[in-house]
């Protein structure tokens, strides 16, 4: 998704990228299509022994989606330590995912 801005070694000169945030459609078809995917793998793989493993996970997936939709569409952050909070506060999406998979068992094929 970057623009070619990411070394392939460190202290290198060659910078690599696909430069797709130029192009927000592209983007977003992209992105989504990756979380689409994954979503798709993993509820296959899986299945919810209990209420909480159906619904935790689809209130998971809503949320992010929501919060993924208001970073493309709000205003940008009003400053560094806005973002450093966002990003710190986002580990607890780590507890809360591993809460949900102890609620999911491995499908049977």
């Amino acid at each position: 998704m970057h623009r070619p801005d990411l070394l392939i070694v460190p202290g290198g000169a060659t910078r690599v990228g696909l430069g797709l945030w130029n192009s927000l459609p592209a983007t977003l078809i992209l992105e989504f299509g990756f979380f689409i995917a994954g979503v798709v793998l993993y509820s296959r793989a899986t299945a919810p022994m209990d209420r909480t493993g159906r619904y935790a996970l689809w209130a998971l997936l809503v949320l992010l989606t929501v919060l993924y939709l208001g970073s493309l569409m709000g205003p940008p952050p009003p400053s560094e330590t806005a973002i450093a909070i966002v990003g710190i506060a986002a580990w607890l999406f780590v507890p809360w995912a591993y809460w949900i998979d102890r609620h999911r068992r491995a499908a049977v094929a």
